[in-house]
């Protein structure tokens, strides 16, 4: 299927033309090629959207102010994303920090007000590996004597309720190891907090959500992908069009899940437990999966006495992760529970 795609460069407005995929099937009722080079954009686009056989991407553009609150009830967020090294948080060091302040209204899920931004890079003390520096485009001589300020980080998030990143347990260890302070937040992640497939999403990919919305970014930059996550959270829900994902997000913020480890399960039980989406810790070597609440843990933990340990006496670990370790590399309360 065709895919109109608006680009920009160094090109004035009237030089910019639509790029539409070649050898089509259909003819071009949409859109006419002899028309003058300086046409509205936008209104082809419009006119593209109303055709089945087009789909239109717009760049994102930042947005930095929303509508003022209605009401009193509003949270304050902080969108975070970071670019680093690598991806071990215990060796590698971030490049670049960057944090949208905002406030959200809980009625409505939506911001509110201005938007507060902090995009700051940092040399990590070694050289910047070539995998990094083609990923994000920051090279060594763009962090050189560069450092975080981080009395700035402090006063921003100083009266913050929860901090939200796209894979937050990948950006809060790396965060925790460089400024302590973000141990005291709630932690949501818009990746694995939200269901996207249940959602009619094909990817959880942050680049995917936001074309899902007809937008495009330079993606892999700290503040776009904090701005691009922003957008997605205040767009409403595909299914539940009445509500946002960061409604959702905020919703479940401060609810602790909990972490099941079916220790000792025999090694037959492999496949029965893979299928019902356990995954394998080959560092503890045990079988775990994540549930929502206690009823789900109680419910899980028949199930495996049933089916896994074939109604033997045993225990298995649990451990309970509150709104202060979700995402964070040092563990929650563990507790044996017998089944």
């Amino acid at each position: 299927m065709p895919t109109l795609v608006q680009t920009q460069d160094s090109t004035s407005p009237a030089q910019q033309a639509p790029v539409v995929a070649p050898q089509s099937p259909y003819p071009l009722t949409v859109l006419d090629a002899a028309k003058p080079a300086n046409e509205d954009l936008e209104a082809q686009a419009k006119t593209l959207e109303g055709h089945p056989d087009y789909r239109v991407l717009r760049r994102l553009q930042p947005r930095l102010v929303w509508p003022a609150a209605q009401g009193q009830d509003v949270v304050r967020v902080v969108v975070l994303d970071t670019e680093t090294t690598g991806l071990d948080h215990a060796k590698d060091k971030i490049i670049e920090l960057a944090l949208l302040r905002v406030d959200v209204d809980r009625a409505t899920g939506l911001p509110v007000g201005p938007v507060q931004v902090f995009d700051e890079l940092e040399d990590p003390g070694m050289p910047i590996p070539k995998e990094a520096m083609a990923i994000t485009g920051i090279t060594d001589a763009d962090v050189a004597g560069k450092r975080l300020d981080e009395s700035r980080i402090a006063a921003l998030m100083s009266d913050v309720d929860v901090v939200i990143a796209h894979n937050a347990g990948f950006d809060r260890p790396f965060c925790e190891a460089r400024l302590p302070l973000f141990r005291n937040f709630a932690w949501a992640c818009s990746f694995a907090d939200l269901d996207w497939k249940a959602q009619g999403r094909s990817s959880s990919k942050l680049e995917a959500l936001a074309q899902g919305l007809g937008l495009f970014y330079d993606a892999h930059r700290a503040e776009m992908d904090c701005h691009a996550l922003l957008a997605v959270l205040a767009a409403p829900l595909p299914k539940v069009p009445e509500t946002t994902a960061m409604a959702c997000l905020l919703a479940g913020a401060q609810t602790p899940f909990f972490r099941l480890q079916a220790t000792g399960a025999p090694f037959d039980a492999k496949d029965l437990l893979k299928a019902r989406a356990y995954r394998w810790n080959a560092e503890l070597r045990v079988w775990h999966t994540r549930l929502g609440d206690e009823a789900a843990l109680e419910a899980e933990c028949v199930w495996l006495k049933a089916k896994v340990y074939g109604q033997r006496s045993a225990s298995v670990m649990v451990e309970k992760v509150d709104a202060l370790t979700k995402y964070a590399a040092r563990s929650g309360a563990m507790a044996t529970r017998p089944l």
